[in-house]
């Protein structure tokens, strides 16, 4: 894992011009922790950088989507993060206007009533399953997990 593409214009407001966005952005984080120790985040116009311990790949993939899932976040970087290698088959699906859980299960898996699925697996970015908004990235586990 190395870098990780996001819309800056898009996803949850975390800071305004008097907040350090950084500090923000690792409370965030912290409040709702994937499996992160030591955790550090650096921003720099729009670029974050995540460092830390992880417990998995899947706490660094979410640590990545939460971080990346915030207004005015372009990257996020993971070069210094210490954790297990990630598995293969994850693969990563940015949300289109029209989209639901239920219609990104019926594509992945076969049937939208695995929709649950996906939410359970990114459940530190999407709050309400009924909630989510074109631009936001999200973990699309494998079909046998």
């Amino acid at each position: 894992m190395g870098l990780f593409d996001f819309a800056k214009d898009m996803g949850k407001k975390l800071f305004g011009e008097d907040d350090d966005p950084a500090e923000k952005i690792k409370a965030s984080i912290e409040a709702d922790n994937p499996g992160i120790t030591d955790l550090d985040v650096a921003y720099h116009d729009g670029s974050v950088e995540l460092s830390g311990k992880a417990d998995s790949a899947e706490a660094v993939e979410k640590a990545v989507l939460m971080a990346g899932n915030v207004k005015g976040v372009t990257d996020v970087k993971i070069d210094s993060m210490e954790a297990p290698a990630p598995a293969p088959e994850v693969e990563y699906y940015t949300i289109v206007s029209g989209d639901s859980l239920s219609k990104i299960a019926k594509k992945y898996y076969g049937n939208a009533m695995d929709y649950p699925r996906l939410f359970e697996a990114n459940r530190e970015v999407i709050k309400d399953a009924d909630l989510i908004y074109p631009g936001q990235k999200i973990r699309i586990p494998p079909k046998s997990w």
